[in-house]
């Protein structure tokens, strides 16, 4: 990877980030802000080029840039007049993402969402059972075995991602905290457009425009693995080749969605109490912390008082 600050003074670097978490209303933020006049964020949603400790971790796909250039060529489509974003939820969880952002544009704006780490872990799991990640179907059984080896190191699956306190303190140390705004996902669920305008308002464009609710990557549960596997491999195999060659990739995708939401996917099933209460004991103290740390009682909102 070329160093982020090599970056030629003359290439457009972006001005915002979008850091995460992973299922907190990213997706949606990131739709919604790429609408605005004022805004350009590329197609790609997720480059997670900045953050290098995560690559043998999370496999990277072939639309992912692999270099400082491509990384930059993102932005080109720019308008001298509009800020450029992106959004990579991995980055919040990153150890090195903030300072890499910082050599690349020291003036940028951080935008973090959290949510509550129970129901964060429930719909991690099944993003994770989504994207065959994770094979454990059973939440209590996949969280007890979340530490792996993974690339040489030892990682949790779930947990590394609820260290909220630290990773935002990483953020605030090269940053400070004027340019982070830190968000939270109920706020987000209840007042969609108005959170989106203390979003603008935070990144200095127009707030008045119309902002159009988006609901984006719902959490589904896999119905079977098996089913999906068959699904996988029919549109990798001869009938997707087949398919490739004749419609456009929006028309295919829109298939694709369709016939996984008809056979694959099914509503999530219902909130398993004695692991949920299970679940805020052990993250209990982190939710502490962050009321301390952002001066905002989420023991209350987050329904932590009788956690134990």
């Amino acid at each position: 990877m070329s160093d982020p600050a090599d970056a030629g003074g003359h290439r457009r670097v972006p001005d915002f980030f979008v850091v995460g978490h992973h299922k907190s209303g990213t997706t949606a933020l990131y739709e919604m802000l790429r609408r605005h006049p004022q805004i350009f964020m590329p197609a790609l949603k997720e480059p997670r080029f900045l953050a290098a400790d995560l690559r043998a971790l999370v496999p990277s796909t072939p639309q992912q840039p692999a270099t400082l250039e491509e990384y930059l060529a993102l932005f080109e489509q720019a308008a001298p007049d509009q800020l450029a974003g992106e959004a990579s939820p991995g980055y919040l969880r990153s150890r090195t993402a903030a300072r890499a952002i910082h050599a690349l544009q020291p003036d940028a704006r951080i935008i973090a969402i959290l949510r509550e780490p129970s129901s964060f872990v429930r719909s991690m799991h099944l993003q994770m059972l989504q994207e065959h990640v994770e094979r454990e179907h059973d939440l209590r059984k996949a969280f007890a075995a979340e530490e792996i080896e993974r690339a040489g190191q030892r990682v949790r699956r779930y947990s590394d991602h609820i260290e909220y306190v630290e990773q935002l303190r990483r953020y605030h140390d090269v940053f400070g905290r004027e340019r982070v705004l830190v968000l939270i996902y109920d706020d987000f669920r209840a007042d969609n457009e108005g959170t989106v305008r203390r979003v603008l308002r935070f990144l200095g464009v127009d707030d008045a425009v119309e902002v159009e609710a988006v609901e984006a990557n719902p959490t589904v549960r896999v119905r079977s693995m098996r089913v999906d596997s068959a699904v996988k491999r029919l549109v990798e195999g001869r009938v997707g080749r087949g398919l490739r060659a004749l419609l456009p990739a929006a028309v295919r995708r829109s298939a694709l969605g369709g016939l996984r939401r008809r056979v694959v996917y099914g509503p999530p099933q219902g909130v398993d109490r004695e692991l949920e209460l299970e679940l805020r004991g052990r993250f209990r103290g982190e939710v502490e912390a962050l009321s301390e740390y952002l001066g905002r009682d989420l023991v209350g909102l987050w329904g932590y008082g009788d956690a134990r």
